[in-house]
């Protein structure tokens, strides 16, 4: 008897997409919630091929949070993958060994800070365990940046991205807008640093682009009410196709998983 035909990916446009900035879960800061059903069936709509998976920056139970991607990454191999992010005070052993638990068990492939709401300052020798930590699993850092001054500057990555090398370290929403050419200097100076785009305006990507490879850009929604936007507006650039297929997902595809896909 033939096995079934394999459900062909999702495509937009012929072009494979990963998003690489989601979130899944509670957030107690703001009370929405997200579940991993609610992702997948957004992906199915908007022909999402993969997501990264975060936790929302202040949740009730951060090893919960975690429980509760890794459980849909079990359930989905192929259009998940997660990042863990959790309050950087607790003890030292302790936020290594929960990021640890995560590789082991479910596979996670990057670290979320939040300065906004962590209130951990990325450019301090205080904050070094976490890249530490990082590099130790294997993971790419991913940290906001542009709302939550003077923390989530984008600047303030350039240290730790010189003091690990050989970390990947992702300014996500590249400043929000006000701080690009930030980010875009940060990404300029520092070959380990990558920019992921969401809420930058169109005539932003290009300004970026004209500095920085596409091989170092990503699309990312944050979130789902976001998701059409933040696709629509790569889609439509008159860009070239490498630099395209790279934002949409080339670059994830490399950074996350260790696969060259863009094609």
């Amino acid at each position: 008897m033939k096995p079934p035909p394999m459900k062909p990916s999702p495509m937009k446009q012929g072009y494979r997409i990963f998003d690489a900035h989601t979130h899944i879960g509670k957030a107690r800061h703001s009370g929405r919630v997200y579940t991993a059903e609610d992702l997948l069936r957004d992906m199915d709509r908007f022909g999402i091929e993969r997501s990264l998976a975060i936790p929302f920056p202040v949740v009730e139970d951060w090893r919960a949070a975690h429980d509760e991607i890794g459980r849909a990454i079990r359930e989905h191999p192929d259009r998940l993958c997660g990042a863990a992010s959790m309050d950087p005070y607790v003890p030292e052993a302790l936020f290594r060994e929960e990021v640890r638990r995560c590789r082991e068990k479910y596979g996670f492939c990057a670290l979320k800070v939040q300065p906004q709401y962590h209130g951990l300052n990325p450019f301090a020798r205080r904050a070094g365990f976490l890249f530490e930590t990082a590099l130790e699993n294997g993971m790419a850092v991913i940290c906001h940046t542009g709302s939550g001054l003077p923390f989530s500057l984008p600047s303030l990555l350039m240290m730790p991205a010189r003091r690990f090398p050989d970390l990947r370290i992702v300014v996500a929403h590249s400043g929000g807008g006000i701080f690009v050419h930030e980010a875009m200097l940060a990404a300029i100076f520092c070959p380990n640093i990558f920019l992921e785009l969401s809420s930058l305006m169109p005539h932003h990507i290009l300004e970026v682009l004209s500095e920085v490879p596409g091989d170092r850009l990503m699309i990312g929604s944050d979130l789902p009410e976001s998701l059409d936007i933040e696709m629509g507006k790569i889609l439509s650039l008159g860009i070239p196709e490498e630099d395209k297929r790279s934002i949409l997902s080339g670059t994830a595809c490399r950074l996350f998983l260790g696969e060259d896909s863009s094609s």
